[in-house]
């Protein structure tokens, strides 16, 4: 009778072959699922943990940084220490390649860093533990940059970090140590902070005097557009150390 029925509709026979196949395709996966990998078995310890290089780059949202993050693990002389096993953390959305990885014969531990896709300061932490089991971490941080903020990044390389960055690099010398009263670097939170957008517009616009200041800084205001020296300030805002935080309304937790 079954045959008799699929003969007189082609249609059905049809059918049930495709299930066949489901069927068959589903039970390809039943078997024994592969175990995923174990952590990795720290083969040495150390008790403390230092950035090498890495930190406090500026990328896009969403991006991989330009340089990996590299950190070491050392011993309680300070000597490195190879072995030591380096677990990475951050804000839901960042990736790290790899999230756990062993130091290398220099102590070091070398991690690719993927930013979420919001732009804004991202706290990532670099952990180990001691001989104990007890963890010990570092802060890392690391910036993701808008279009504003990109805009304000490229005008501080192109006018500001000339006398604001103390770091002289091979293609710009530093003017920092001419100056008689040393510039505030733009990540120096503690002393930004407490100025409000329009104070910090104002200095930048009409120079130092403007906001009784040096007048070692002068006024960019007819160099930058309004536009752009907003973007100065959103620049100035992101890289800000302690981070800053905008004015507003405060709600108590309930």
């Amino acid at each position: 009778m079954k045959a008799h029925l699929m003969k007189k509709t082609p249609w059905l026979s049809g059918l049930f072959a495709s299930a066949v196949c489901a069927a068959a395709v589903l039970c390809a996966g039943c078997g024994p699922r592969q175990a995923s990998a174990p952590a990795l078995k720290a083969k040495a310890t150390g008790s403390a943990i230092v950035v090498v290089s890495g930190d406090k780059q500026l990328g896009s949202p969403g991006s991989a940084l330009p340089q990996p993050l590299i950190v070491q693990v050392n011993d309680d002389q300070g000597n490195a220490v190879t072995g030591a096993r380096v677990e990475l953390s951050g804000p839901k959305g960042v990736l790290f390649d790899p999230a756990e990885v062993l130091t290398d014969d220099n102590g070091q531990a070398t991690v690719k860093v993927r930013l979420a896709g919001v732009s804004g300061r991202y706290e990532l932490t670099a952990a180990s533990q001691d001989a104990h089991g007890k963890s010990f971490d570092i802060p890392v941080a690391e910036y993701a940059a808008g279009y504003q903020q990109q805009v304000g990044y490229k005008i501080d390389a192109k006018y500001c970090s000339r006398c604001h960055d103390e770091e002289s690099t091979t293609e710009q010398v530093s003017n920092y140590d001419n100056l008689a009263v040393p510039p505030h670097a733009f990540s120096n939170g503690g002393v930004y902070n407490k100025l409000s957008g329009s104070d910090l517009a104002a200095i930048i616009a009409h120079g130092g005097p403007a906001m009784n200041r040096s007048a070692l800084m002068p006024p960019y205001g007819w160099t930058l557009t309004k536009p752009e020296i907003q973007a100065v300030i959103a620049y100035i805002r992101l890289v800000s150390d302690p981070p800053y935080a905008a004015p507003g309304v405060g709600y108590a937790n309930r």
